[in-house]
């Protein structure tokens, strides 16, 4: 869902004049600034390598719930596929900003007791340690979806409703997915001091000129 809301707010932005996505699974989708790459196994790049140049920025959305499976699953996506994907386009993009989809609740001293929150906080860590350009670790809470979309979740038409009440009482755990899209773009063109973006930075971000 995050990755499909990005993707909307990048391919209407003047800012982006193109948008290079590496899927499983081909999106189905065609327009002007789109090129699509499927690999089925986004362990193994070596065959789209070749075209990952002259890059500005990567906005990593790619997750999964750690429910229901193994430790070991959840750790090979979220951590060793995020770095692979990260140092493959590093070595290609030597001014990279890379911004990661993390959570609330991730773990930065990777010592916690919630094996999720400590994977992500590893992810984050490593991925900080990498010379890029620009790195940022987003934290978002409940994130409102966009309308249209196809891989928005079936529960939050149910519970949507709670977004105005939870923005006002706790804003730093609640962001539209609109947001999300726009605080990348941001960072990316104009910079930000943080290394992770909770609610309020990925809001005040997103709502930047310059």
């Amino acid at each position: 869902m995050v990755g499909e809301g990005v993707l909307q707010v990048c391919l209407h932005h003047s800012a982006i004049d193109e948008v290079i996505i590496i899927n499983r699974r081909s999106l189905g989708m065609k327009h002007p600034k789109l090129q699509e790459y499927v690999v089925p196994d986004l362990l193994d790049l070596k065959s789209i390598e070749a075209y990952l140049h002259g890059i500005d920025a990567c906005y990593f959305c790619l997750g999964i719930s750690s429910v229901g499976i193994s430790q070991e699953a959840y750790e090979k996506t979220t951590y060793e596929l995020t770095l692979t994907m990260a140092r493959t386009l590093l070595k290609n993009n030597p001014q990279l900003t890379f911004c990661y989809i993390s959570g609330q609740g991730t773990d930065s001293s990777e010592k916690g007791r919630s094996h999720w929150a400590r994977v992500k906080g590893k992810t984050e860590n490593e991925l900080h340690k990498l010379p890029f350009k620009q790195v940022f670790a987003y934290r978002p809470g409940f994130i409102k979806p966009m309308h249209g979309l196809q891989h928005t979740k079936s529960f939050y038409k149910y519970v949507n409703w709670l977004y105005p009440i939870g923005r006002l009482l706790y804003p730093n755990g609640f962001n539209t997915l609109q947001e999300i899209g726009m605080s990348m773009i941001s960072v990316t063109q104009f910079g930000c001091s943080d290394f992770i973006l909770n609610g309020k930075q990925i809001t005040s971000t997103a709502n930047r000129t310059s």
